[in-house]
């Protein structure tokens, strides 16, 4: 029921240069219950009333002066809304359907007017017109929801990066080889690490003087793709400083669940001589 009553409020447009044709085709359309209904006997006109307000549908004489039914069409090609072109084309000549399809309209009617044919054909066209336009009406949502979810994401990580860096030392990211790919805070300096090295290979190898059992362990909890948090390790650094690191991380994974990386926060604890 409530497509029916969506249907019977299509905008509709009727187009011919024979005003009998016009007065027949608005009487059944009146009779049927169709509500916005409008007629013009100049095709010079459509295209322009077209762009104003676009119809559902256009009935579409093909033989008319000074523009024909396929000049129009070509017409309606450029000024249409969207990529549907809503013409059903009324024709005498058999010769004509075909290249009317070919020329993009999407049914025709018949000459002499069979009343139950054009009510019929009206009516699929319209069912389907209208079901594409509630597709095209959708996917305006969805995109809009993806667009409002992705700046809700980024303001999200935004925040995150924030408050992480006020609650650590530094934040890092790594890709799925263990290069660093993002570093915020004095990591590099506190582990004795060139910035030229940045991407050579994975945090605590480019220094030496790391405690090789903890190293192995977290080795292992990568390996793993598990989170880890608060582990803690130690260095000896290059002037004999003791040195104690907490690091918190989790790995990352992409849409199709494929492991992309780790990111996490870290602390120095002690740094005595």
């Amino acid at each position: 029921m409530p497509m029916t009553v969506d249907i019977l409020k299509a905008r509709i447009l009727i187009v011919d240069d024979q005003p009998a044709n016009v007065q027949l085709l608005e009487q059944l359309l009146g009779d049927a219950g169709y509500t916005d209904v409008t007629a013009t006997m100049k095709p010079e006109e459509v295209c322009a009333l077209h762009r104003k307000t676009p119809f559902d549908v256009i009935l579409l004489d093909l033989q008319m002066p000074v523009m024909d039914g396929f000049q129009v069409m070509e017409g309606l090609k450029t000024s249409i809304v969207d990529d549907y072109l809503p013409v059903i084309v009324l024709t005498a000549q058999p010769g004509h359907k075909l290249r009317a399809l070919a020329a993009g309209a999407k049914d025709f009617i018949s000459k002499p007017f069979d009343l139950v044919e054009v009510k019929t054909r009206l009516h699929n066209m319209l069912e389907v017109r209208l079901l594409y336009k509630k597709l095209a009406d959708y996917n305006k949502v969805l995109e809009a929801t993806v667009a409002e979810r992705t700046a809700e994401l980024r303001e999200s990580e935004a925040r995150y990066r924030s408050l992480t860096e006020l609650a650590s030392d530094w934040y890092w990211e790594q890709d799925e080889d263990g290069n660093f790919t993002k570093v915020s805070g004095p990591v590099l300096e506190m582990l004795g690490v060139q910035v030229e090295k940045l991407r050579s290979d994975a945090g605590p190898t480019l220094a030496s003087g790391w405690d090789e059992a903890e190293r192995a362990k977290l080795r292992a909890t990568i390996a793993n793709r598990e989170p880890f948090l608060d582990y803690v390790f130690h260095r000896v650094g290059p002037d004999g400083s003791q040195q104690t690191f907490q690091v918190s991380g989790e790995p990352m994974f992409n849409s199709n669940s494929r492991f992309v990386g780790y990111r996490g926060i870290g602390v120095e604890l002690t740094a005595t001589h």
